[in-house]
């Protein structure tokens, strides 16, 4: 039977099953099943839930796919997603403008990124490598081996913690990338699942959750949830698509703000964590 031949109405039906099969089966061995089906939300009534509380709005790249985001000298470092589109540059956070960037090569996906004194680590999604660059001139220093998958990237002051699209933190030398250990992160008892960019910020490491408007903050030492932040509001501030997900966390330690945006997001929220009142 040729291509410009009829197909019967049975066989039709029966294709399109067949077919719809397949691409279930490719589509979960590739991991897109994963990342489609709904999260659980991350928010229980067991743990103090903050208020974010938005103090400016401020423009950013809707063509950034973000995947990681750090404060560092004035300015804002993002790591953004998509082969062939995947880059690491410096921005004015006041305008949104690029001041500097260097572009991966076509075969990586960008994804966490961390900073350890003069040096950025960015992560690569299935690539197995951490690229490192010059944290001042975006000049490359080389690559760091890892195995598994790549998502998100923060450093503590004494080690990285690395989160891998699943419920587990692993902690890894910051000079070698060698892993030094995990844990497994939960709330109330329950896994969460889809733990996405990450920021360090006192001994604690707050996370977005992939897919879910709510970001949680947890102790490295348990892996307990012991705060969380529902940011739903960013997104009906702006007009975006549904699957520009809430990703990228920067915390200013001069202000204490937050510094907020999302895949493909037009703007940047400057905001406080406000905890519950005692």
């Amino acid at each position: 039977m040729t291509a410009a031949e009829p197909v019967p109405r049975t066989h039709s039906r029966a294709r399109r099953i067949f077919g719809a099969l397949g691409i279930l089966i490719a589509a979960a061995s590739a991991g897109f099943f994963f990342y489609m089906s709904p999260p659980p939300s991350a928010q229980s009534p067991e743990v103090p839930a903050y208020t974010l509380q938005v103090v400016r709005e401020l423009p950013h790249d809707p063509q950034a796919f973000t995947q990681g985001l750090l404060w560092h000298d004035g300015h804002l470092i993002e790591s953004t997603g998509i082969r062939r589109r995947s880059s690491v540059r410096r921005v004015n956070p006041e305008t949104g403008d690029v001041v500097a960037q260097r572009n991966l090569d076509d075969s990586f996906f960008g994804e966490g990124l961390a900073r350890v004194g003069d040096r950025l680590l960015q992560l690569t999604w299935h690539g197995q490598v951490a690229l490192l660059w010059n944290a001042t001139t975006l000049e490359p220093e080389g690559r760091l081996p890892y195995q598994g998958e790549g998502w998100g990237l923060c450093h503590d002051g004494t080690r990285l913690v690395m989160s891998n699209g699943g419920h587990t933190l692993t902690f890894r030398d910051p000079e070698t990338f060698e892993r030094l250990g995990s844990v497994q992160v939960r709330i109330a008892g329950r896994r969460v699942r889809r733990l996405n960019e990450l920021e360090c910020v006192d001994g604690l490491v707050w996370a977005n959750v992939w897919q879910d408007d709510t970001m949680v903050r947890i102790d490295p030492a348990t892996g307990n949830v012991t705060a969380t932040v529902d940011a739903s509001e960013l997104r009906e501030r702006i007009e975006v698509r549904r699957n520009a997900v809430l990703n990228g966390i920067a915390y200013r330690p001069d202000t204490g703000q937050f510094y907020i945006t999302g895949k493909n997001w037009p703007s940047m929220f400057v905001t406080e964590f406000v905890p519950p009142a005692s």
